[in-house]
């Protein structure tokens, strides 16, 4: 349902999708808290996905933490990066999300940012740290924060 639909069914909050790089974020230099990587997110709409992407090797004890802060976890075996962004075109292709939150310090998301732009959906990049943060993905994004 595009903004119009929204706005005659009385939402109007943006529809936020939020896509966490597991192996690039949560890293003990950078003491993030994954509820602060949500409440980021949240400040741009409504979240209507929020996931985080993790390696097979990710322990049971951070999958736990993850989902008790609402959190989809999803393990890949292959790459997390590919699999990250393959999801979040998707949810832009299908129009299920009028904002693009990225939660990386990697540069490899940027074409994601750029096709969900093409698209006019609204890109938000998240750094897990001041020395984290990749400048190609911020610049490339509509919007950025270094979370502290």
């Amino acid at each position: 349902m595009g903004l119009l639909g929204r706005l005659l069914d009385g939402d109007e909050a943006e529809r936020v999708g939020l896509f966490v790089d597991g192996p690039n974020v949560l890293r003990s230099e950078f003491d993030v808290d994954l509820s602060d990587v949500r409440e980021a997110a949240a400040r741009k709409g409504k979240l209507v996905a929020t996931r985080l992407y993790l390696d097979e090797n990710a322990s049971s004890g951070l999958i736990q933490a993850a989902e008790a802060n609402g959190f989809e976890v999803v393990t890949t075996s292959g790459d997390v990066d590919v699999k990250l962004a393959v999801d979040a075109t998707t949810l832009v292709a299908a129009g299920d999300i009028d904002v693009l939150a990225i939660a990386s310090r990697d540069t490899d998301f940027k074409p994601a940012v750029e096709a969900a732009a093409l698209r006019n959906v609204t890109t938000f990049a998240i750094a897990p740290g001041e020395h984290g943060r990749s400048d190609a993905l911020r610049n490339s994004a509509h919007d950025a924060v270094t979370l502290e």
